[in-house]
């Protein structure tokens, strides 16, 4: 099978893709036939080797973590799925055109694989950030960085559980998140000034790591009720970074009972060839994207 891989920490340009044996289902997992795999920062974070410190990977190694595809081996002990259905889920190396998963869900039937390759990891982040910053309904929320996947995803459940979310972005994406239900801000000079004008902020997510947590413990008023997924250096500021997984099929269930209410959807804003990984990267980590990027098998 082709799947992509790196054998030396660096840029995209260590990517590549390559012929190698195919993975097969544990216990407790399932192997898909890919049709599509999700694009996370997280990815290229891993390329760089950016947490080789705190979660060391032997190389060469896969890329990926997010899919959707076909089932067509089911691990030992596993229950409720068999060949043929269509799952999204988390897995590893699901840049492939194999790839195996340890957590996955059916496919809502209003879902294309296109779409549902983006919401794994979008939404447990999104369930556990909200969670861990402990915002409550009738509160404000403040997102730093709203209109990538997480974000997306974060002012929709924020809004289907009763807080009201400002989100910052940049002025082409404005319209976006006023379409998700936020009342919406552009970044840059006197960001902090427009965020005052539109409320009391009670707490503050920052997706983007662009340097702002200064300014959001200053609207907060309180570095506790900050959460960052994006700002390594946070910590050193009294601000949580949150980056270990949370119950990712408990997040798979609650993302298929918010689509199916049509409660949250997240668009993908561009589709790449299998070979076309590097590339992928590059665009995601220049950011300044509306939705998700997805990798077709």
């Amino acid at each position: 099978m082709k799947r992509v891989s790196f054998a030396e920490f660096g840029g995209p340009d260590v990517l590549r893709l390559e012929d190698a044996e195919e993975p097969h289902a544990g216990p407790g997992q399932i192997r898909i036939a890919v049709r599509v795999a999700g694009v996370n920062p997280i990815d290229w974070r891993i390329r760089e080797g950016q947490f080789q410190k705190t979660r060391p990977i032997a190389l060469p190694a896969g890329v990926g973590q997010d899919a959707a595809g076909v089932v067509d081996e089911v691990g030992e002990g596993v229950e409720g799925v068999e060949a043929g259905d269509p799952v999204f889920g988390r897995g590893s190396d699901t840049y492939a055109e194999f790839a195996v998963l340890s957590a996955w869900a059916r496919i809502p039937e209003n879902l294309t694989f296109e779409e549902a390759a983006g919401y794994p990891s979008v939404v447990e982040t999104a369930l556990r950030i909200i969670r861990q910053v402990g915002v409550q309904s009738g509160q404000t929320l403040l997102v730093s960085g709203a209109s990538g996947g997480v974000g997306s995803a974060v002012l929709q459940i924020a809004r289907d559980r009763g807080i009201k979310v400002i989100g910052t972005a940049g002025a082409a994406n404005q319209d976006y998140l006023r379409c998700l239900g936020a009342h919406a801000t552009t970044y840059g000079e006197g960001w902090v000034e427009r965020v005052r004008e539109l409320g009391r902020v009670d707490a503050a997510l920052d997706l983007a790591g662009s340097g702002v947590i200064r300014e959001l413990i200053e609207l907060t008023g309180d570095p506790q009720k900050v959460v960052t997924i994006a700002d390594l250096g946070a910590p050193e500021l009294g601000v949580r970074f949150s980056g270990v997984t949370g119950n990712v099929p408990q997040a798979l269930a609650e993302a298929v009972d918010l689509i199916s209410r049509g409660k949250l959807h997240i668009p993908v804003e561009k589709s790449y060839p299998l070979a076309e990984a590097a590339a992928a990267h590059i665009d995601s980590r220049a950011g300044h994207s509306r939705g998700r990027r997805v990798i077709v098998v």
